[in-house]
């Protein structure tokens, strides 16, 4: 029983450890923290912006392992976190806005001329199966 329970918390912790490079190399992939530099120009800055991206993942991931973790802070950090994470999730969405234009040319270049409106469609329908799931069922 206790080799059991030490594999399932080895195999957690390796699926975790995989999501979380998983999101760490789509947000660098996008090249959001390079495009945040400039755009701010803070470019000097960039591997305190990385370490502190890196901070905040091992962060929350710490908070939502450990959920009973007494973390006594008042409603000003409750306000700072959740616009750091609107601008995030912001950043987010509109790196992705900009890495779609990747299908049109991906058709053209495999010659489709139909179903871009289709696929996206499908993709818009996943998401949003994908959030009615976890509000529905998961996050009970």
């Amino acid at each position: 029983m206790v080799t059991y329970q030490l594999l399932l918390g080895a195999l957690g912790l390796l699926c975790g450890i995989g999501v979380a490079a998983g999101v760490f190399a789509l947000v660098a992939s996008l090249g959001m923290v390079p495009r945040m530099a400039g755009k701010t120009s803070v470019a000097a800055y960039v591997p305190a912006l990385e370490n502190g991206l890196i901070a905040g993942g091992i962060f929350g991931c710490v908070l939502a392992v450990f959920p009973e973790l007494p973390f006594p802070v008042g409603t000003w950090f409750l306000g700072v976190y959740g616009l750091a994470s609107g601008v995030f999730s912001g950043c987010l969405s509109v790196a992705l806005a900009e890495v779609l234009n990747v299908f049109p040319v991906l058709f053209r270049r495999m010659g489709i001329k139909t179903g871009l409106e289709i696929l996206i469609t499908f993709f818009a329908f996943g998401k949003v199966a994908g959030g009615l799931v976890y509000f529905f069922c998961v996050a009970r």
